[in-house]
């Protein structure tokens, strides 16, 4: 039998946290070591014996979890936003340090979103004008959401190697923010209301038709896969991987 997969989990007492401890729990080849709230010290991961921590806690915190973590060598799998340029940057060069340690920063856990994005990107190309709906219960706290600034910038990335000319749109006069936000050139609307987990639309238009990618997660456990798969592979992918889709063999 092969040797349990030592896992902690930081941010545990919140939604995603729970399903995440549950999860680990009902793995056959992990071992919870850790489950820690805000106020408990990050040295527990290293008394435990973490070999991989899986952070889905706060934009304010999650940088110094992960860079605690490559600092002791314990692989990372983080599904907490407010990773910016800046921030990948300098962990990028913390890893430099830490050859044989990884870390998977992932918008989105759900395997179906990361097929829609996937599906979004090829698709972009070939169409006139794309706009992007995300749609999330009020407590979260950033917008637009992590998953739809990674479906603008790839959508706007496959349209620029394409040659695609900008989306036509004649507005004149406009409220601020009736238009959405602009990812990269690509507008992003963000919806917050009660009762809904996780949701995302690409809307794809030219000249007499539409394409319609959606994806909806209605419960926490629809991560849970891909949680999963992020802590089995992360220790085989040292360095840092943004996205889940790069521990997908989406290209065969």
């Amino acid at each position: 039998m092969s040797e349990m997969l030592k896992v902690a989990v930081l941010g545990a007492r919140g939604r995603m946290g729970t399903a995440a401890v549950a999860a680990i729990e009902g793995a056959p080849d992990m071992e919870l070591v850790a489950a820690l709230g805000r106020s408990d010290p990050l040295d527990t991961l290293v008394e435990k014996g973490a070999q991989v921590v899986v952070d889905l806690t706060v934009p304010t915190s999650t940088e110094a979890n992960v860079r605690f973590a490559v600092e002791h060598g314990i692989h990372a799998v983080v599904g907490t936003t407010g990773w910016d340029a800046a921030r990948l940057a300098s962990l990028e060069k913390l890893l430099a340090g830490r050859p044989e340690t990884g870390v998977l920063i992932a918008p989105n856990f759900a395997l179906g979103s990361v097929l829609a994005t996937r599906f979004a990107q090829q698709a972009a190309r070939y169409f006139d004008s794309v706009e992007i709906i995300e749609l999330h219960h009020p407590r979260k706290v950033d917008a637009p959401s992590g998953t739809a600034l990674r479906t603008a910038q790839l959508v706007a990335k496959a349209r620029a190697d394409a040659g695609v000319p900008a989306a036509p749109d004649a507005t004149e006069t406009t409220l601020v923010g009736a238009r959405g936000a602009r990812v990269s050139g690509i507008p992003v609307h963000s919806v917050r209301l009660a009762g809904l987990v996780a949701h995302q639309e690409v809307l794809l238009g030219s000249e007499g038709e539409q394409l319609t990618i959606r994806h909806d997660s209605f419960n926490h456990d629809s991560f849970m896969p891909g949680v999963l798969l992020g802590v089995r592979t992360v220790s085989n992918r040292p360095g840092l991987t943004v996205g889940l889709d790069g521990y997908l063999d989406l290209e065969g």
